[in-house]
């Protein structure tokens, strides 16, 4: 590794570290409000507010990741700072450098266009048009995926702790990511159709006679030049509504086999920020990776704590970064999936019919066991003992150690229920 590309690996983390600082306000604020418009204005309050005492701090805790160690405690309430700062600042400070190493080639000198394909590059797409430099191109792209990768740090901050993701971390990236993507035309990481020809005519005999005139050869090098910002942007569009569309027939499925949401619509919208960035191919290598990641983690959540619901926000997330640092790795596995052209459709139709059946199979297994789903409630069973008991065990009782932490005294002088609180102490 050369001294320039550590030089520039150093500025990337240097730089992540600030944007994490940036990200972790808005993990902590965008919970707070439920619109769109008000998450983006709870922004202009300065960054660096104790939750507690809403005091500006400055000084050493204005430094990234070292102002948590130098100074963990507000200066002002002496509340302990959150230990989420400096792990979101760290975690998006690795992530700009890394991205950088992965997707821009080491050296001076950026290899010529030779007109290939734009899968066939070892660190992503080649460049088949000439609207910008191999260089600019490039640079663009990453600025593109960094602005993703900020929006999954904080909804997977978010989800993680709440189980929601805001539109705020999601719907700005995914809105730039498609203005973007018809502007400039060489943003997307795949071209919008490829197909292996070879295979479509071994395939094309075996199909039913309606669909064989759908398997022809056909070759997208022509319409990429002649209309690239046309083609971008239909990148963008396409990946927009296959990240969303996937999660949400999942999810549509999940509530009529199972009767309870299988996903949350925060999901939806992250996965078609994701595509609206990546296209339609990468987006679904995202979707059939995420549940191997899930996987190991469900059954972990389980049995320390069974609970058999996890948020899926983290894991989306997760497959999209691993697939970005190892797309050299990754993805020629995955386009050997997407090289049999029209077959994807078919593909794609018996997968939800076999979804559907495996979920219909788990729970008949379930009822013949004994289990009972959890949604489903007797209400003959609930007597008023129980209705009782439930709501005093949720009443809010700070002699029984059921208050919520944040309603302390200065929460309660905020509210101006000290002088009662301390008048009903002293009766």
């Amino acid at each position: 590794m050369s001294i320039s590309l550590c030089m520039v690996l150093v500025a990337m983390f240097v730089t992540g570290a600030f944007v994490g600082r940036f990200l972790a306000a808005c993990a902590v604020r965008f919970p707070d409000h439920e619109s769109l418009t008000d998450q983006i204005l709870a922004l202009r309050r300065p960054w660096g507010v104790c939750a507690r005492c809403q005091t500006v701090v400055s000084g050493l805790q204005t430094v990234p990741i070292l102002g948590w160690f130098l100074q963990r405690r507000c200066p002002t309430c002496d509340r302990r700072l959150s230990l989420e700062y400096p792990f979101i600042e760290f975690a998006t400070a690795c992530l700009f450098a890394a991205l950088y190493y992965a997707e821009i080639p080491s050296g001076l000198s950026i290899p010529a266009v030779n007109g290939l394909t734009s899968v066939e590059g070892p660190r992503g797409p080649e460049v088949i048009t000439t609207l910008f430099s191999p260089l600019v191109w490039l640079h663009l792209r990453l600025v593109v995926h960094l602005m993703m990768i900020c929006g999954l740090v904080v909804a997977t901050a978010i989800d993680r702790r709440l189980r929601i993701i805001p539109d705020g971390c999601t719907v700005p990236v995914m809105v730039i990511a498609v203005i973007a993507s018809g502007c400039i035309g060489q943003l997307y990481t795949v071209p919008l159709w490829f197909q292996d020809a070879s295979t479509v005519r071994i395939l094309k005999p075996v199909m039913p006679a309606f669909l064989q005139p759908l398997f022809i050869p056909w070759d997208p090098t022509d319409f990429i030049q002649a209309f690239p910002r046309l083609h971008g942007w239909l990148v963008s569009l396409l990946g927009l509504i296959a990240g969303a569309g996937s999660v949400w027939i999942v999810r549509q499925i999940g509530f009529l086999v199972l009767r309870q949401e299988a996903m949350g619509f925060g999901d939806v919208v992250l996965m078609a920020m994701i595509g609206s960035v990546l296209g339609w191919q990468p987006v679904l290598t995202v979707f059939i990776l995420a549940p191997a990641l899930a996987i190991f983690a469900a059954v972990v959540n389980w049995v320390a704590h069974r609970d058999n619901e996890i948020p899926y926000g983290p894991f989306l997330s997760a497959a999209t970064i691993i697939l970005l640092l190892t797309w050299s790795h990754t993805w020629p596995m995955a386009k050997r999936f997407f090289d049999m052209g029209p077959f994807l459709a078919v593909m794609v139709v018996f997968m939800m019919l076999l979804l559907v059946t495996s979920l219909q199979l788990v729970q008949l297994i379930k009822r013949l066991l004994g289990f009972r789903s959890s949604m489903v409630q007797d209400h003959a069973g609930w007597t008023s003992a129980d209705h009782l008991s439930y709501y005093n065990s949720e009443r809010p009782d700070e002699q029984t150690n059921q208050w919520p932490r944040e309603m302390s005294s200065i929460c309660r002088s905020g509210r101006g229920l000290q002088r009662e609180y301390e008048w009903r102490r002293q009766s």
